[in-house]
Order: structure tokens, then sequence, then C-alpha cells
């Protein structure tokens, strides 16, 4: 997509656009981390081109806002969950509920406060449990994943490749804390990640802000979130390398994210965008579960 806005610019229209008080420059410089010279060019430019004025966004700045806006969540949610047995025997993994609510709930309710109501989600195990979803989330869509119980998340993203544009990818199974990670607004395709002195988990090398490499365990590294999103071009690419890869030999064993981060890099520069551990929690183990809510240690 050709850039209308540089990225300065865009960091002050989106937050112009999400703010209701009245800022003044050095709020918008102290919120985005940008300098007061460079807040007062973009501020500027936005002025001068019509999109802000007194620091409301114009009905031509939510126009040229348009192509940055997130269209749709997916939501990746077929696996069994073996890490958290013996509870993902009855339910699956995404509506375990932690302190009364599923898991998947915060993610959605997240997605709704960003203006994002086309919403999917791929299922497999115990499919017609999700069902119970539709009576809060009536827009909810579903996709059927045949082959999930043979084949890796690869097999969830091949269902539904042909939406990945302007989309937002969620694992299903993450319980956020902090719904502002979820934006309307998005300048190009990135990867949820947290800083890291070190980790044991899947993690990113990250070079000028995009990921370079995609790993297990790592020192001064970004932890890997299960969140992306996918800009309209990516999300067109991705369409067809995931089914190319699917079909490769061992396709069908990989994750769905090594395809843009390995398999097929070079046809990407996907970048990271800062979260932090207070904001997001992925419990990976009936262990984790209990310390988390205390209902089931029993």
């Amino acid at each position: 997509m050709e850039h209308i806005l540089s990225r300065k610019q865009f960091e002050v229209l989106t937050f112009l656009e999400k703010t209701e008080a009245k800022v003044n420059q050095r709020d918008i410089a102290n919120a985005t981390g940008m300098s007061l010279g460079s807040v007062s060019r973009a501020m500027a430019f936005l002025t001068e081109s019509g999109f802000v004025k007194g620091h409301k966004v114009t009905e031509s700045g939510f126009a040229v806002l348009e192509p940055y806006r997130v269209k749709r969540a997916i939501f990746i949610a077929a696996g069994f969950g073996s890490r958290l047995v013996p509870i993902t025997f009855n339910t699956p993994k995404p509506l375990v509920r932690v302190h009364g609510q599923r898991i998947i709930d915060s993610l959605l309710d997240a997605c709704l406060e960003a203006g994002i109501n086309e919403i999917y989600i791929v299922r497999g195990y115990l499919s017609e449990q999700f069902d119970q979803l539709l009576y809060k989330y009536p827009m909810i869509k579903f996709l059927e994943n045949p082959v999930y119980n043979e084949a890796n998340n690869i097999s969830s993203a091949l269902v539904a490749r042909y939406l990945l544009s302007n989309a937002y990818v969620f694992e299903a199974d993450l319980l956020i804390s902090n719904p502002k990670i979820i934006k309307k607004y998005h300048y190009t395709s990135d990867f949820l990640a947290i800083k890291k002195d070190r980790t044991d988990d899947w993690c990113f090398e990250v070079k000028n802000g995009i990921i370079v490499e995609q790993k297990v365990g790592g020192l001064d590294c970004w932890q890997m979130v299960g969140i992306s999103y996918w800009n309209e071009e990516d999300g067109h690419k991705l369409s067809q390398d995931i089914a190319e890869v699917y079909t490769t030999p061992g396709g069908k064993e990989r994750y769905w994210e090594q395809v843009p981060l390995n398999y097929r890099k070079q046809n990407y520069a996907v970048e990271v965008q800062e979260c932090f551990d207070e904001d997001i929690v992925e419990i990976d183990t009936f262990r984790e579960l209990k310390a988390i809510d205390k209902t089931y240690d029993v």
C-alpha cells in the first residue's frame, strides 16, 4: 500500500482519534514518545492537509486513516489444549473459565471495543460448544477445521486464508487484562511481543523494528505473543504462501506463523508491536490455571 501518511503523522493522527480530552503538543509528545519537534511537524502537515482541525480529526482525516483500519479478527481455536488436561477433556481451552469468565471473552470484548465487529472463529475440537458464544456475541461466524486432530494450527490458517487481509489473527487462549493492546488502526503488519532479557519460549530476533528470525528460547529478544495483524498486501500473500507451505513435505506439522516468519520470510517485513507482561497472560498448563484461579485448586 502507498502510504499517504508518514509513520509519525500516522502516530499523531491515531492518538488524536482516540483521545477525547483536550491535549496540546507536549501531551502528544509524552503519549507517543516522539520529540516535540516531530509532533510539531506532523501537526503542521495534518492541519495543512485538512486531516486535523484544532486537535480534532476531521472527516477527511478519518478517510485517510481508513486503509489502516482493522477490518476483521480471526481466532485460531481448533486445538485440543492437551497441556490443560484434565479441564480440556470436556471444554475447549478458549471456553475455560477464569474467575467466572471464558478466556476468549477478554479478546472478543477488546475487539468490539476497538470497533472490530467482523469476527471469525476457526473451530475443531468439541466445536459445537462454541455455539454458546452466540448468546453474547451474535456477530461471530464459525469456520470448521476438519483436520485439526491430524495437522498443526497451519490447518486452521488454511481454512481462514482468504480472510487475512487487514485482519488480526489471535490464538484464542490468551487472557488479556489490557484491552488497549488491540488497536483500531495499524501502520503495517506486526506481531505483539514482550521485550525479554531471557526466555525459553517462542521469541523473535528483531533488527530496526523488523522481525528477522523466529526461534524457541533466546537472550535479549522479544517473546512472542499470539496476536498479529496483517495488512491488505501481506494478507493476500499469506493466502497463497500458507497453502503452498501446507502442501510441502511436513507442511501439516508447521505452525501457521512460521510461514511469514520462516519459510516465506523473504516476502514479508513484519514489525514488532510492544506489549508488557501485565497486559496479557498465556495459560499453558493446568498448574498455571490453578495459580491464577484458586477454584481449580481442589
